[in-house]
């Protein structure tokens, strides 16, 4: 009779098995399936011929020696991405930028083109130029000017003060080294200073020449009283200088250059004094006994 849906019999457990038996062994088909062995790269067997070959292998499918992209060996691909990493390229960077200035600083010292002057520096600006540098420089506040006035006007004192103080110092300097110079000078001429007893034997030669032989007397006497025949003698309160007592005693320049030390040069001079007041030496005596002069 026919059942209803509320009293369908339960299967059998023999149906059971016979319903589920092939898909547990589908699963253990399934499961059983093994990783066929590595095949050959495409077309390998055409290049190389007839086997036996290498085993294969996955980095170099086609047996050239390089991989293709994507199947490189991992350490390979650790220095690809070490290289192309950011850092590396930071540091590369900042190694060229460094190198980069220490040439241009380089080429500055041993005379680029640093050395040359700028084109502007030459002095071939154009009236155009000229007016667009003129409008671009605004005019200076007042205050500024008076500023800027100010320190010119100080530095410009300073710089008086410091050409005074200097010129100063020259001078004293100067008068010093003159001093010094005349001190030893002196010195030296002490030396060579011949003595009286000299100069009279060159006063009583000269005085022969000029034919004055009886008057040398007079002349020995009228010396000994004006020098004591000291080339060098001064007096202090009139300035008369030498044997003959010259005044003043660059008067002696006359007969020579040497007048200061010379004794030919002073004799030579009084003698020729004395002949053009006095016409000879016992004149120019006679004459000093009643004044103290001559």
């Amino acid at each position: 009779m026919p059942q209803s849906h509320g009293t369908r019999r339960r299967p059998s457990a023999s149906s059971r098995r016979a319903r589920s038996g092939p898909k547990r062994s589908e699963g253990r088909v399934r499961d059983a399936v093994q990783v066929p062995p590595p095949r050959e790269a495409p077309g390998a067997r055409g290049r190389r011929g007839p086997g036996p070959y290498p085993p294969y292998d996955p980095y170099d499918p086609n047996g050239t020696g390089t991989p293709p992209d994507g199947a490189r060996p991992p350490g390979k691909r650790r220095i690809r991405r070490l290289l192309t990493s950011n850092v590396t390229i930071t540091v590369v960077a900042i190694c060229a930028i460094v190198a980069a200035v220490a040439l241009v600083d380089i080429g500055r010292f041993v005379g680029g083109d640093d050395t040359k002057p700028p084109k502007m520096a030459a002095g071939d600006l154009s009236t155009n130029d000229m007016l667009t540098r003129l409008t671009a420089a605004s005019d200076m506040d007042p205050v500024v000017a008076d500023a800027v006035a100010a320190a010119k006007k100080r530095a410009y004192e300073k710089h008086k003060r410091e050409l005074a103080a200097l010129k100063k110092k020259a001078e004293k300097e100067a008068a010093a080294r003159a001093k010094l110079k005349a001190q030893q000078e002196k010195e030296r001429l002490a030396k060579l200073n011949p003595s009286a007893k000299q100069n009279k034997a060159y006063g009583k030669k000269m005085n022969a020449l000029k034919g004055w032989d009886r008057c040398w007397p007079s002349l020995l006497t009228l010396w000994n009283h004006e020098s004591g025949w000291n080339e060098r003698a001064e007096n202090p309160s009139s300035g008369a200088y030498g044997i003959p007592q010259a005044l003043p005693g660059s008067k002696m320049a006359s007969a020579g250059n040497d007048w200061r030390t010379s004794t030919p040069t002073q004799i030579a001079w009084g003698l020729g004094y004395i002949k053009a007041r006095y016409k000879d030496p016992c004149g120019a005596w006679s004459f000093w006994q009643n004044n103290n002069w001559y």
